[in-house]
């Protein structure tokens, strides 16, 4: 049997084949057929005309305005229903009838983020969708077939209890070891097709600090229990601890990376013991009130002498700082206070206080209450 090796080189694809010489009419149609493939492969390798691209900054909020009279009614939902998308189901298509826009913005590695879309109208009806892929791939609906998640968000139709809803929708994602292409879909519910909005995109990514480590400044701070000490300091004296990826390390858990910028100023520590069977109260009061500080005190063994950035674990870490939004039955003043305790054993207690968006002076007291 005679055999003919056809090469074949679309651009991105290259194809071997081995065919019978009496099969050619046969080995015709798959070369059409492999060409138009690896065309529409070609098709995916950047963001159609009709997707708008963001320029989202790490650990900035970007905001870009739009409207929906300027997308595109996608007929076809079942993409979004189709198990290896599951971003709404299909009895919810009626809340994504109207025109579409599509949006997207690269998440580097280590990073969350939370896209919010603001109508103008605030009785607008609008929703809002976003996936997550790899960043070559550039696939929009209704040609979506797979990708890592999908989350959408829309006018509930029922109460939700202990939540309340307006005309905003938010969704998050976030990325470990690599980057993503993020799609963000702006759909108008029940056929509405017009109206303006805001598309908000708060990122938070962990970026590599290669700026040398100052010497901490660290006071040692007795206590004595049933009484309250005071101790004043100023955070001119201290200095901005360059890695902050402590605090988010699961063994130490003190807060969020999408909290370090309440941490990015000048960090001063002074340490001190909790006895065993204790109760202590730390609290931060800023000379001035309108000095944004963070508090944080970890917990750990009395023979201990690490400090961050090099803390790898603790027994327990508590952190309090400025909040992002009111919480219900809440208020919040310029002072920060956390809490730790002692049961058969005493503890070395690590506190910091800390400039928030790179705070770097600042008078300051911090009042221990130990029961």
């Amino acid at each position: 049997m005679l055999v003919n090796a056809i090469l074949i080189n679309s651009g991105n694809l290259l194809y071997l084949l081995k065919l019978n010489l009496f099969e050619m009419n046969y080995t015709k149609q798959i070369i059409v057929s492999l060409l138009v493939f690896t065309s529409v492969i070609g098709s995916f390798a950047q963001a159609p005309s009709n997707v708008t691209k963001i320029d989202a900054k790490p650990n900035e909020t970007t905001i870009v305005s739009a409207n929906l009279k300027n997308g595109e009614i996608i007929s076809d939902l079942k993409w979004a229903s189709n198990s290896s998308v599951a971003c709404f189901p299909g009895t919810q298509n009626k809340k994504f009838t109207g025109k579409h826009v599509l949006h997207y913005f690269e998440i580097p590695p280590y990073s969350e983020v939370t896209v919010t879309v603001i109508p103008k109208d605030k009785k607008a009806n609008m929703s809002i969708y976003g996936y997550q892929v790899g960043t070559t791939n550039f696939s929009t609906p209704p040609n979506l077939n797979s990708c890592v998640s999908c989350e959408a968000q829309h006018k509930w139709d029922y109460p939700k209890k202990g939540q309340t809803q307006d005309h905003t929708r938010s969704i998050f994602f976030n990325s470990i070891k690599n980057g993503y292409n993020i799609f963000i879909g702006v759909a108008g519910a029940d056929g509405l097709s017009t109206g303006d909005y805001e598309l908000k995109i708060d990122l938070k990514s962990k970026i590599a600090n290669t700026n040398k480590q100052e010497a901490l400044k660290i006071y040692s701070a007795p206590i004595e229990k049933g009484k309250t000490v005071a101790y004043a300091g100023n955070l001119k004296d201290g200095c901005v601890i360059q890695d902050l990826s402590f605090a988010a390390n699961s063994s130490v858990a003190c807060f969020p990376a999408t909290q370090n910028s309440k941490f990015t100023g000048n960090h001063v520590f002074y340490v001190t013991e909790i006895p065993k069977y204790s109760k202590m109260y730390i609290t931060l009061i800023p000379d001035n009130k309108n000095a944004n500080m963070s508090l944080y005190a970890y917990q750990d063994g009395t023979t201990k002498s690490v400090y961050p950035p090099d803390v790898n674990s603790c027994v327990t870490c508590e952190a309090d700082h400025k909040w992002d939004y009111p919480k219900k039955g809440k208020t919040q003043d310029h002072t920060r206070t956390v809490y730790v305790n002692a049961i058969n054993n005493p503890y070395r207690i690590v506190i910091g206080v800390a400039g928030a968006d790179g705070l770097t002076t600042g008078g300051f007291k911090i009042q221990i209450k130990t029961e």
